[in-house]
């Protein structure tokens, strides 16, 4: 789905934020609509293992949520989709889709997003809070502890205007507990 030009957009709402990890030519925050920022992905690699599963974030449908919008450059699209795709794509947890995003100047682009499907063994929606907080805490995995993967992008929103009040409360007991 590239724009006229042919660079493509890619859109974070997690750690790809914070660490994306790939060259691009513009960061811009974004909004896309109809989906909402949900802690509901057991992690089994990234912030967690199988037996002892973490939590990441996963675009749930419904609602609409802040993040960042990057542009690559035509020229750097197939090694970044493939580098996205090997980051992303693990365990297929997620489905690619190519939904349009508002980027804060008013402009409306496709943006590579990767949604979370909930048919998939991993998807894990509709936690209680308790259930929640427990696998956050338990979870660590090849990139860390999901603890730190959550403060990070809770910080990370509210350092760039984009504070999810959802998280907050989660966040700041995290973050009393050392």
């Amino acid at each position: 789905m590239r724009e006229s030009g042919g660079d493509v957009w890619v859109f974070g709402y997690g750690s790809l934020m914070w660490q994306p990890e790939f060259a691009y030519e513009e960061r811009v925050p974004a909004q896309l609509y109809g989906y909402h920022r949900a802690l509901c992905i057991y992690s089994w690699a990234y912030r967690g293992t199988r037996e002892r599963p973490g939590l990441v974030f996963g675009l749930d449908h419904g609602g609409s949520v802040n993040g960042i919008a990057y542009r690559i450059a035509a020229a750097n699209w197939p090694a970044t989709h493939a580098y996205l795709d090997a980051r992303e794509m693990v365990t297929n947890v997620y489905v690619p889709r190519w939904p349009r995003v508002r980027l804060v100047d008013g402009r409306r682009v496709p943006a590579l997003s990767y949604v979370a499907d909930p048919a998939h063994e991993q998807y894990a929606g509709g936690l209680d809070e308790d259930e929640t907080l427990r696998l956050v805490r338990q979870g660590e995995g090849e990139r860390g502890p999901c603890r730190d993967y959550i403060l990070a992008t809770i910080r990370h929103l509210a350092e760039i205007g984009m504070a999810d009040r959802r998280f907050r409360e989660l966040a700041d007991r995290l973050a009393a507990e050392g």
